[in-house]
């Protein structure tokens, strides 16, 4: 066979599509196996989305090429709906860049900002797409230490460069996937400065910014003076609107960080189609915040259903404020025995939480995106595993 490009040497296996094709092959078998590992939502979009996309695929003239940069229409609608949530001004044409989900806007990021010798400054829990994106593009990785008792929050005022390694990228990303921390203005604020003393893309995913709890309310990067020197801000339909297979998002914030990741992505993919723009912005304009409260209210209950019962399956976990997760500490094993023990023992998937990054090896990860009767039936059986032990 042909050699593969050096880079693949460096790029692991998505643990998603890893995890994916072994519990295809215990199903396939015959095994019943509840997953509690991937973060995808199990509720339906709000009202009008379905409806809008049938309608506008229904007409002849929709199907067409949309451009790279989006339909104007949403890209305007992405403007309200960053005024009214947070009261920032974006100008349309040149601080908003639809994706294809943030997912690959953030791989894409570090092709356009990072070669061989150069560094992104990463926390050592962190959505993988980080680390892969920056290894992809042949860059390094400089690890931030992350701990529970500093909420999850890299310390920047401690933190010290080393300019010859070129570090060019920070990630952010509150709430945070896979730890639930979330993270204040002050903190923001910090980061801010921090970027633009050392001349840095900041580069905020804030995919869960909708999805919190008791109360909670999360902000953006971009509320912060001088944010939009050094900062753009990944916003995706996933989680907010229950539209994860529709990989609809975009990046917004500085008018030059998203020119660049723009050369980087028309070169790769041509947008979507008409209907999905139209489905978003009737998602951005039409979403009513009781509907995004009776949402969280039901992630909030099955939270509570697994705090209740961690203990009495070997595991702990402070309770968060915001995300689709739970990020539960093995109590006497690691996290990656723990896993393959419960899917082996009790048939049910969580993800490992050494897939995050070398601060994650004591950790699992539970996502809240399963119905209540097959959550419930998932712990019933994980007691029953672990304490049968």
């Amino acid at each position: 066979m042909t050699k593969t490009a050096t880079r693949l040497e460096n790029l692991q296996p998505y643990f998603f599509a890893v995890i994916a094709q072994q519990l295809h092959q215990m199903r396939n078998s015959g095994i019943d196996v509840i997953a509690l590992d991937i973060g995808s939502p199990d509720l339906p979009p709000p009202p009008g989305v379905v409806e809008t996309l049938c309608k506008s695929a229904s007409k002849p003239d929709t199907h067409g090429y949309t451009g790279y940069r989006g339909t104007p229409e949403f890209r305007k609608a992405v403007a309200r709906y960053y005024k009214r949530r947070f009261d920032v001004e974006l100008n349309p044409d040149t601080e908003i860049l639809p994706l294809l989900g943030s997912k690959e806007g953030i791989v894409n990021l570090s092709l356009a900002y990072l070669d061989r010798g150069d560094t992104s400054l990463i926390p050592d829990i962190s959505y993988p797409s980080y680390s892969q994106g920056a290894r992809l593009a042949g860059g390094d990785i400089q690890w931030l230490s992350v701990n529970e008792e500093d909420g999850y929050l890299p310390q920047l005022k401690d933190l010290q460069l080393d300019k010859s390694r070129n570090p060019r990228i920070l990630w952010l990303n509150y709430p945070n996937n896979p730890t639930g921390a979330v993270a204040s203005n002050a903190f923001y604020a910090d980061a801010v400065a921090f970027c633009n003393d050392h001349d840095l893309v900041l580069a905020s995913d804030n995919p869960y910014v909708d999805v919190t709890y008791d109360g909670f309310e999360a902000g953006s990067v971009l509320e912060i003076d001088d944010a939009k020197q050094c900062s753009i801000e990944f916003m995706s339909f996933s989680k907010t609107y229950n539209m994860g297979g529709w990989r609809l998002g975009a990046a917004v914030g500085n008018a030059e960080i998203l020119k660049r990741l723009l050369q980087v992505k028309s070169n790769i993919d041509s947008g979507h189609f008409q209907s999905v723009y139209d489905a978003g912005v009737v998602a951005l304009d039409e979403t009513t915040s009781d509907w995004i409260r009776e949402r969280n209210n039901v992630y909030q209950r099955r939270r509570d259903l697994i705090m209740e019962v961690l203990q009495s399956i070997g595991l702990r976990a402070s309770l968060p404020l915001g995300s689709l997760y739970i990020w539960a500490q093995t109590l006497d094993m690691d996290g990656s025995r723990y896993v393959q023990m419960a899917l082996e023992g009790a048939h049910v998937a969580f993800a490992p939480g050494a897939a995050y990054g070398p601060g994650g090896e004591q950790f699992i990860r539970i996502s809240l995106g399963i119905a209540d009767n097959r959550l419930i039936e998932a712990l019933d059986r994980l007691k029953h595993w672990y304490q049968s032990q």
